[in-house]
This record gives structure tokens, C-alpha cells and sequence, in this order.
């Protein structure tokens, strides 16, 4: 059922409101049946948000409120090189650690950083981000990069479970390490 339609700066206060209550991705589709307007609408109001400084990422899956300043969890950026084939043995790795792949960085020749969110915490989020990759044709970002060296955010609860994860993708042979 369709909620009554919300005004502009009303329906913007309602968005925030649900993202920072969601524990999961919002899809446009969903926020829009919230507050009684297209997706296309909610992409609009989403933009906006950010403009105005709103902590809301887009993900293969939907929005996301992201209060960086509110978390107690550990986070460390790793630089990675593996094939586009590779790529779901990668994300296995962190997330079987327990740890969340929040984005993915390469540099790219004529933008300089360019940063996607991933926002991947388990094997069945990896497994449908993977998949909308396939289905979309789209090519893996460390593709646009000239060397394929990528960076991953990557956040767990503490340390130790970074470093593990760290030797796994290094005994992968996915790890690019500062003697290289």
C-alpha cells in the first residue's frame, strides 16, 4: 500500500529518518513506497541529502545511513591486485573474517580515485553483488584502473580479525604488500 504522498523537505526529513533506523540497504523502490513517490524522486532527494552533507551512501542494494563517527569498529584500507575471476574467492575472504568490504578505490588515469561502495558483510551479499555484476555487463572497477591494484575500506570488531583476514588474502596471493 502506497503511504500519503510527503512534501520536499518533509519527505527528505523522513528519508533520513528511515535510513539512520535500518539496519540493511533501502531500496529506492521501497523509500519511495514510504513516502508516497517515484524512485526517480527518492534518487532526486537522495542527491540532495548528500549535497547538504548527509552521511548516505548508494549500494548494489540500496541506501545506506553512514555515521562513520558512531562506530567502535576496527577499519583499515588494504590494497589488492587478482583477475576479474577472482574476485568472489577476494570478498570470500574478508567476510568469512567477520569483516564488511565497504567500498572498493582504484585510480584511474583521467579522474584520479574513484570510489564505489560495495557494502558486502556475508557470502550471500558477495554472492548477489557478484551476480548483478554478471547480469548488468558491468566491468569490475579495479578494471578501470591501469595497474588493477585496488583498495578495499574493510571494518571489523577489532584488529585481530583484520590481521587475519590481511595473511589469508596474502597466502591468496591477492595482497599487495608495501615491498613490492
Amino acid at each position: 500500500m502506497t503511504k500519503r504522498k510527503l512534501e520536499g523537505a518533509e519527505r527528505r526529513k523522513k528519508l533520513v529518518q528511515l535510513l539512520q533506523e535500518a539496519t540493511t540497504p533501502l531500496p529506492g523502490r521501497a523509500l519511495g513506497e514510504q513516502t508516497g513517490v517515484s524512485r526517480q524522486v527518492i534518487v532526486g532527494d537522495i542527491t540532495l541529502l548528500k549535497a547538504k552533507g548527509c552521511p548516505i551512501i548508494a549500494t548494489s542494494r540500496g541506501y545506506l545511513y553512514i555515521d562513520d563517527a558512531k562506530t567502535d569498529r576496527a577499519r583499515r584500507t588494504i590494497a589488492c591486485l587478482h583477475t576479474p575471476e577472482q574476485t568472489a574467492e577476494e570478498l570470500y575472504i574478508f567476510v568469512d573474517h567477520g569483516l564488511t568490504v565497504k567500498n572498493v578505490i582504484v585510480e584511474h588515469p583521467v579522474y584520479g580515485d574513484l570510489n564505489a561502495s560495495i557494502m558486502v558483510s556475508n557470502r550471500k551479499e558477495v554472492d548477489d553483488f557478484i551476480a548483478q555484476v554478471e547480469a548488468s555487463n558491468a566491468p569490475y572497477l579495479h578494471h578501470l584502473s591501469e595497474t588493477g591494484i585496488h583498495l578495499h575500506t574493510i571494518e571489523g570488531k577489532d584488529e585481530a580479525a583484520i590481521d587475519e583476514a590481511i595473511r589469508a588474502l596474502d597466502e591468496a596471493g591477492f595482497l599487495v604488500s608495501d615491498e613490492a
